[in-house]
């Protein structure tokens, strides 16, 4: 007999909370987001589909794959990844899943995303971010980004906030610095980008839950 997933069909799609760095494209005509573990090789867009990290051709997620995008069901999971200490200024990203997904006790495995609102992590001084400097690394193609302080900024190339998002199609909210809550309770005074008209470390938090699930199912499927 083999193991049947219970299937969900929510009212609207599911949301989730992942740390990863901001990216712009070589030739300042993209930009992206690189994830913090694994899959950071492969930035991805603000709405894209998950890609087999191993060049395997199945549909993500798969059972017997650790691919896909992955999420944390909530703000303060993220948040609590975020202040660990070595990703403290990487950007909080809220994603709203989309397509085939499988839920974990802390988080999901999903095929498709969308990022709508991302929290610039704090500048290096520790004021908010106010501008995009260059992180000081990149992937091929690619330059990461690093929020910061208008001092600290002075004298570097910089991208504004609203140049970030009109790159990206003017779909992402852009919050400076790593506030509490979700964002659309996040409306306190401050700056903020809005969208105008116009997928690693989560990873390795789940990691030992799925090993542990995949193994599970695997004894289960081989049962008559």
């Amino acid at each position: 007999m083999r193991l049947r997933l219970p299937r969900e069909r929510p009212a609207e799609p599911p949301r989730g909370y992942k740390l990863a760095n901001p990216v712009l494209s070589e030739d300042c005509g993209r930009i992206g987001f690189a994830g913090v573990a694994i899959g950071g090789a492969q930035p991805y867009g603000v709405v894209d589909e998950a890609r087999c990290m191993y060049g395997r051709r199945h549909r993500c997620p798969a059972l017997r794959c650790d691919c896909g995008f992955y999420c944390l069901h909530t703000f303060a999971q993220a948040l609590a990844l975020a202040r660990a200490g070595t990703h403290r200024r990487a950007a909080i990203l809220e994603v709203t899943v989309l397509g085939a997904y499988i839920r974990f006790e802390r988080g999901m495995r999903y095929a498709r995303q969308r990022v709508r609102v991302a929290r610039i992590g704090p500048c290096g001084c520790g004021l908010p971010p106010e501008v995009f400097v260059d992180g000081g690394w990149g992937r091929t193609g690619w330059r990461a980004l690093s929020g910061a302080c208008r001092g600290c900024a002075a004298g570097r190339d910089q991208v504004s906030f609203e140049d970030f998002v009109r790159i990206g199609g003017g779909r992402l909210r852009l919050l400076p610095g790593h506030r509490d809550g979700p964002a659309d309770a996040a409306a306190a005074p401050g700056p903020a980008v809005r969208g105008v008209p116009g997928p690693g470390a989560e990873a390795g938090v789940m990691q030992a839950r799925l090993d542990r699930f995949q193994r599970q199912l695997g004894r289960l499927s081989g049962e008559v």
